[in-house]
């Protein structure tokens, strides 16, 4: 496949096809390969046929507009894990006698948000979608998702749930 002028080279990986250019995205820790398209057709088998330019302007529209607009992105994953986090873990954690262990005193978004630093990798997919796998350190079994449609968070789940 001929080089994009954003992507750079598309190739199949180990999760679907990825950009040969790797991203830093600030508030998280390390660069993200970005997978371009979904993973898995409607039969559930691996695509192998990789995203034509058409697709790839359009992904790469869809992931510069998430990146202009990340600071709001992050208050809103910021805000919303953190309750999620109230919901569904804080009743363990927080209390020492359910968990043996010290309270861990995620009383703020921020504070709890030190928890999903590390990003696995970001998929880009059709209709300005995006799926954010985190390694999540409150429940490195289930990890965190974040499913982003137009900037705007329309899901939240485990990792492959969104």
């Amino acid at each position: 496949m001929k080089k994009h002028k954003f992507w750079g080279e598309v190739a199949a990986d180990w999760a679907g096809f990825s950009a040969e250019k790797t991203f830093d995205i600030p508030h998280f820790e390390q660069k993200v390969t970005v997978f371009l398209g979904e993973e898995f057709d409607e039969e559930g088998e691996e695509i192998d046929t990789p995203p034509d330019g058409e697709e790839l302007n359009a992904y790469a529209t869809t992931f510069s507009s998430f990146l202009e607009h990340l600071d709001a992105i992050i208050i809103d994953i910021k805000e919303q894990t953190f309750n999620r986090y109230q919901k569904l873990y804080a009743h363990y954690f927080e209390d020492e006698a359910k968990s043996g262990e010290p309270p861990l005193n995620l009383n703020t978004p921020g504070k709890h948000f030190q928890h999903l630093k590390e990003i696995n990798y970001i998929r880009v997919l059709d209709n300005h979608t995006l799926q954010i796998p985190i390694r999540y350190g409150i429940d490195t079994e289930h990890g965190l998702e974040i499913r982003l449609e137009n900037n705007k968070i329309v899901a939240i789940a485990g990792i492959a749930e969104t």
